[in-house]
């Protein structure tokens, strides 16, 4: 029996989770989580094999799953964790994957594709689905064009509107430390501005 948490902040999206492992054999639904602090909380509590773990959490669709799945997978005798969501940009794979996901499957995927994620999981095998795993597979292919889990963050920030003071303040580094990655960032998407920086980080499917 694979002991799941299921971690979503739509309480439609867990109830139909829930309705579909609770039709299938071999699986037990041991806790809900809207939150990714009640997602580590349940983690911790319930001793599951699996926690299925949105990536955004909250009405305006930022943070939290990545972050949750680090704490998770540095509970003693950790899941494995599963995400599953609607985004899949570099930056949110590479957060997730980076924090010690087992696998990423987004929420188009069918119930068949997410029944057999959750068992490889379980069996501490990685599940990405098809699109996730060219997407990184072509990062590996082509490094020099692709961002640093770094570079990104600094981009997103970017991205918000913030400066260059706005954004070491918040990521705590120097702003000599910010100017750097913009510099290679530009260099790396081939722009000379920020704005185009972004811009093209978002046509590439970087940026969201």
């Amino acid at each position: 029996m694979i002991r799941l948490v299921i971690a979503d902040d739509h309480p439609i999206v867990r109830a139909g989770l829930r309705a579909l492992f609770g039709s299938e054999d071999g699986f037990e639904v041991v806790a809900e989580a809207a939150t990714p602090d009640e997602a580590v909380a349940a983690a911790a509590r319930e001793n599951p094999d699996v926690v299925l773990m949105d990536l955004q959490f909250g009405p305006d669709g930022r943070g939290g799953g990545a972050e949750a799945t680090g704490r998770i997978r540095a509970l003693p005798a950790p899941p494995y964790v599963l995400v599953l969501t609607n985004y899949d940009a570099d930056s949110d794979i590479l957060g997730a994957v980076e924090a010690g996901a087992s696998g990423y499957l987004l929420k188009d995927a069918p119930p068949h594709e997410l029944t057999a994620a959750v068992v490889a999981a379980a069996n501490g095998e990685s599940a990405l689905a098809p699109v996730i795993a060219s997407r990184l597979l072509s990062r590996m292919r082509t490094p020099q064009t692709s961002l640093s889990a770094r570079e990104i963050e600094v981009l997103e920030e970017v991205a918000a509107g913030r400066s260059n003071t706005a954004v070491a303040a918040k990521l705590f580094v120097t702003e000599t430390t910010v100017k750097s990655h913009l510099a290679h960032i530009y260099t790396k998407l081939d722009v000379s501005s920020r704005t185009a920086a972004v811009s093209e980080a978002r046509r590439r499917g970087i940026l969201r």
